[in-house]
């Protein structure tokens, strides 16, 4: 049984007074029924760790760099995350893919390099509307899912997340029907489980994609949708809530 996981995904928000306001707020609500993570910006994982701690939300990050260290201005490691207190961190959002230039390959070291430092990568792979329009959908994901499986061989996959975010439904207001998200979490199952049948049982699979309070109990009542990686929905902490007890 793989348990519901509900990811908060800041992206560029936020503010210390706005923070302390929403980790206040959430945490003073009744708990969750779920694994619950907070992927903040950089500059405010201190301060999350701090408003967290004690708490059973974890603390995640938005993205890392795959070296150790050196001359990487601007960049922050797997390691400096871990030490600061993150359990999670998101690697080939597809704005980090489209704006940024992140590779598949790029984002297989970048998870590779999660794993080493104790921290479980959310590997987010999803496809543009030409791509689905195309037909393209499963050969896109999968493609994209086998570069890091390739590059951090099966057995280390296990302590990876997968978020399905279609590109065309994010922050767009659109979102995936239900039966599309489950055809697609379906087929990436099927591709988990031709490594291994715990593969495929393990890995849990989240939807993001405009998932809101209104849409989550839809969308998380299919039965290869684990969860959710939230965006704009997130910002509200009362929104987040509603989203991780939807039923």
């Amino acid at each position: 049984m793989r348990n519901r996981l509900v990811v908060a995904n800041w992206k560029m928000n936020g503010s210390l007074e706005a923070n302390a306001r929403w980790a206040e707020a959430f945490l003073a609500l009744e708990d969750a029924g779920c694994d619950a993570a907070v992927c903040a910006p950089s500059v405010y994982l201190s301060q999350m760790a701090c408003l967290l701690k004690g708490s059973s939300v974890a603390l995640g990050a938005q993205d890392v760099n795959e070296f150790e260290s050196g001359a990487y201005t601007g960049e922050v490691s797997a390691r400096m995350l871990a030490e600061i207190g993150c359990s999670y961190v998101i690697v080939g959002h597809s704005e980090r893919r489209a704006l940024y230039g992140d590779t598949d390959d790029r984002v297989a070291l970048k998870a590779k390099a999660a794993l080493a430092a104790g921290i479980h990568p959310i590997v987010c792979v999803g496809e543009t509307l030409e791509e689905r329009e195309a037909g393209e959908t499963i050969a896109v994901v999968s493609r994209q899912l086998e570069a890091v499986i390739g590059k951090v061989g099966a057995e280390d996959f296990a302590r990876c997340t997968v978020a399905y975010e279609p590109v065309w439904a994010i922050g767009t207001g659109k979102s995936a029907t239900p039966e599309i998200a489950q055809e697609v979490h379906a087929a990436l199952r099927a591709e988990l489980t031709k490594h291994a049948a715990e593969l495929g049982d393990k890995v849990r699979i989240l939807y993001g994609g405009s998932v809101k309070p209104g849409n989550a109990a839809s969308l998380f009542a299919m039965p290869d949708i684990d969860g959710g990686l939230i965006g704009g929905a997130a910002l509200k902490a009362q929104d987040f809530y509603e989203i991780c007890t939807a039923h």
